[in-house]
């Protein structure tokens, strides 16, 4: 379980996030909320690539608030950026080998390549270099992710820059990804069809939480646009 007791984030006298408190230890939940309203924020604070000004974050009981992002992944926290990092002179293959903690062999990275939509031979052996472009490199983060399986695993808007490639492949890669590790997926996101998968969702306005909930009892309201006042659809 992920606990926030009373969490704020401010930066100079702007406060970003203000007294969350939630608790999540769901197979699917899925943040979201308009742009500025903190879902990115509280992404890295699950992370540890920012710390809280205030308040606690727990996991399975265990205070992780001063943890370091290394110590968090080692506590079994993974991270996917909404901007992907680019790493020169690793290929795909070292990137995935690394991400599972072990010599990976190409026939098991070119399965976690395959997965998202990749033609493993044609990625496996290549640089994470600026000769990808962003929607490989979403990709090719989500297998790293995938290569993990770790308990609690953080995607920030995993469905940008990979057009493409169907939705339908890429909750089946989230759903195979919970079938291994039998862990908690967050999800930031706008887009209606991965809300719709979700099994509770957060929504953010203006650094706070403004609902929490079943998905069955939120994304009715979210839909709605009489009720629009902290949520715009996308379609996209």
């Amino acid at each position: 379980m992920l606990q926030f007791k009373d969490v704020s984030f401010v930066v100079g006298d702007k406060a970003i996030l203000k007294n969350i408190n939630l608790e999540i230890d769901d197979r699917f939940v899925a943040i979201t909320g308009p742009n500025g309203s903190g879902k990115s924020t509280l992404a890295k604070l699950i992370a540890g690539i920012n710390m809280p000004t205030s308040g606690r974050i727990y996991m399975d009981g265990v205070d992780i608030t001063d943890l370091s992002i290394t110590e968090r992944a080692n506590a079994g926290i993974s991270f996917a950026f909404q901007q992907p990092v680019r790493f020169k002179g690793i290929t795909v293959k070292d990137l995935i080998s690394l991400a599972a903690g072990k010599k990976t062999s190409v026939a098991e990275a070119c399965s976690y390549l395959s997965e998202v939509g990749l033609c493993a031979k044609d990625y496996v052996n290549r640089e994470v270099d600026g000769s990808l472009s962003g929607g490989e490199l979403k990709r090719i983060e989500i297998a790293m992710i995938n290569a993990r399986g770790t308990k609690l695993s953080v995607f920030d808007e995993p469905e940008a820059g990979i057009d493409l490639w169907s939705f339908n492949n890429l909750i089946k890669v989230f759903e195979n990804m919970y079938e291994r590790t039998r862990g908690t997926i967050i999800i930031i996101s706008h887009q209606e069809r991965i809300l719709n998968i979700a099994d509770k969702i957060v929504v953010l306005a203006n650094g706070e939480v403004a609902d929490y909930g079943k998905r069955e009892d939120v994304f009715p309201k979210l839909m709605d646009v009489r009720s629009g006042c902290y949520f715009t659809k996308n379609n996209a």
